[in-house]
């Protein structure tokens, strides 16, 4: 054997991400393998449920990003060629779907670099099925559907890769009967509680699927992998020797996808859609404030508005639970209020102070309205002693529910227009629309204090002059 073939060899036999990549090839003889950062991310995180590290792994990402290929395919195998003791039960919504990825994996098991790389794992004649092989060593890997039986089977991993049929997500019945298959008879089969693994990777659908339950409902016991197709914001993956950051509005493949088939993509299936599947975070549909259906959308704003203004919810502190300083800019224009860009960050002071600037710099707005408290207070001073004089301090009276619900009106009146392109609108949408009951409401609290704002001062904002920075 040729050194290189050794060294192909080696790598594929100890790197989980390379076997990923021949797998694909494999099983997809003729497609081409676009390697990207999110494949080597999930492989890092599945090599820590292999090693115990993690024993509930929940993985939100796209479709059509290898999810399946990845996890409920190239993993099983991995899992055997390192065990062939291994015992792995595997579930999908539909049985058919669940024999396809059996097979898939049972395919690259036969396959001869395979088997050159893992000579202990051979598959056994007595038990060699569609849904159900064994190896010679007793491991096995057993393919089910949602509902389906299982009993007498039992696994040291379980992996559930798409439990919900999507056409069925909007019923409650259907939803629960997903998840009370889950917590009544799939989970029981682990052979070790304490020690099996369990991974649950699909898109999301719904604030109430699996992933949502189990997050809401047992979010201590859940490592949770949340990857989405289009940035909002900076964000940051970090994971014992994996680091990357996507940067805001970079796509999930930049070698893959465009900005305009993501576009696209939204308009086509809509903006609930497209927040829950390919951003994971899906939309609240219950009785909140603001109501999704009130959002009215716009691809360019007028080219002549009457009027910008700028409404800064600030705050300093940077830490994982740390609040974000938010920026809402709004073009108006006879009577409606036009979303124009929502900055999102946590900042320090000065930083915070820069963006400020910045901002001013790119939108020249009429009014910059700031709330006066904390941070806010010198921001404001800061500001006005460098010749900013259109400031407006803002200091709420009321609580921030009762400051949303004051000017919803203006939603339901159809009277608020967001961007139906740029990546911020999923977040806006998600706070908006599941407020109060969300983590972070900072652009809630950005949007109600310019609705707010301009109802007191019946619409009437005067643009002052300005002296120059």
């Amino acid at each position: 054997m040729t050194a290189p073939k050794r060294i192909m060899e080696a790598i594929l036999r100890q790197d989980f991400s390379s076997f990923i990549h021949k797998s694909f090839t494999t099983i997809n003889p003729g497609s081409e393998f676009t390697p990207n950062w999110h494949i080597d991310l999930i492989a890092e995180y599945l090599e820590a449920v292999r090693a115990g590290q993690i024993k509930r792994l929940i993985i939100n990402m796209p479709p059509r990003a290898l999810k399946s290929v990845c996890v409920n395919v190239a993993w099983p195998a991995w899992l055997l060629g390192q065990n062939p003791a291994c015992r792995i039960m595997a579930a999908s919504y539909s049985q058919v779907l669940s024999v396809k990825h059996s097979l898939d994996t049972r395919f690259i098991l036969n396959s001869n670099w395979y088997q050159k790389i893992f000579k202990g794992t051979r598959l056994s004649l007595k038990q060699n099925q569609k849904s159900k092989f064994m190896t010679t060593k007793y491991g096995f890997r057993f393919a089910t559907s949602v509902g389906g039986s299982a009993t007498g089977e039992g696994g040291d991993f379980l992996i559930i890769d798409d439990p919900h049929n999507p056409v069925h997500i909007h019923s409650p019945r259907a939803r629960d009967k997903v998840i009370n298959w889950y917590e009544q008879t799939f989970s029981t089969r682990l052979n070790n509680r304490s020690k099996g693994g369990v991974v649950l990777v699909m898109q999301r659908l719904h604030e109430e699927d699996l992933a949502g339950h189990l997050l809401k409902n047992h979010a201590n016991e859940w490592e949770l992998l949340k990857i989405p197709s289009l940035a909002h914001i900076p964000t940051i993956f970090s994971f014992n020797k994996f680091n990357y950051i996507m940067d805001q509005g970079e796509m999930l493949n930049k070698n893959r996808d465009c900005a305009s088939d993501i576009e696209r993509l939204a308009k086509e299936i809509g903006q609930v859609n497209f927040a829950a599947q390919y951003q994971q975070e899906p939309v609240a549909s219950s009785n909140n404030i603001i109501k999704f259906e009130w959002l009215i959308f716009y691809d360019q704003p007028p080219e002549k508005l009457d009027l910008i203004v700028q409404s800064w919810d600030t705050a300093v502190k940077i830490n994982d639970n740390a609040d974000y300083s938010v920026c809402t800019t709004w073009g108006i224009k006879e009577g409606n209020y036009y979303l124009l860009d929502c900055f999102e960050r946590q900042l320090e002071y000065p930083q915070l102070k820069r963006e400020v600037i910045t901002l001013y710099n790119k939108y020249n707005p009429h009014k910059i309205l700031i709330e006066d408290k904390a941070s806010g207070q010198s921001l404001i001073q800061d500001l006005r002693n460098e010749g900013l004089n259109i400031i407006v301090p803002c200091r709420p009276t009321n609580d921030k529910i009762t400051r949303l619900a004051s000017c919803s009106d203006l939603f339901e009146k159809n009277k608020i227009y967001i961007s139906s392109i740029q990546g911020w609108r999923v977040k806006v949408i998600m706070q908006l629309t599941n407020f109060p009951n969300v983590k972070h409401d900072d652009i809630v609290d950005s949007v109600s204090q310019f609705l707010n704002y301009i109802k007191v001062n019946n619409y009437q904002l005067v643009k002052p002059k300005i002296r120059s920075l």
